[in-house]
């Protein structure tokens, strides 16, 4: 395995956690369970638009990160090699 190879599988990984984290921060936006738990423990009024738009790009970008690392993995690991 080269070093291409270790360098993406380490983005790759570190994507695919920091894309699962930024997920989770999102609020929810229906009328569910968690909406009503979510509104008690945030104001409306806090400015919570611009932490919002934020965490977007954060996650949008990780994600196209995770993707593009899956991409360039399927085409540069080796096959049929173990370890």
């Amino acid at each position: 395995m080269g070093f291409l190879n270790i360098l993406l599988t380490i983005v790759f990984f570190l994507s695919a956690i920091l894309t699962s984290i930024l997920i989770l921060m999102h609020s929810g936006k229906g009328t569910g369970v968690s909406d009503m738990i979510a509104s008690s423990m945030y104001n409306s009024n806090s400015g919570s638009a611009v932490w919002e738009q934020n965490l977007d790009r954060l996650t949008v970008i990780c994600a196209v990160v995770f993707g593009v690392t899956v991409c360039i993995m399927a085409l540069t690991f080796p096959l049929g090699t173990i370890g």
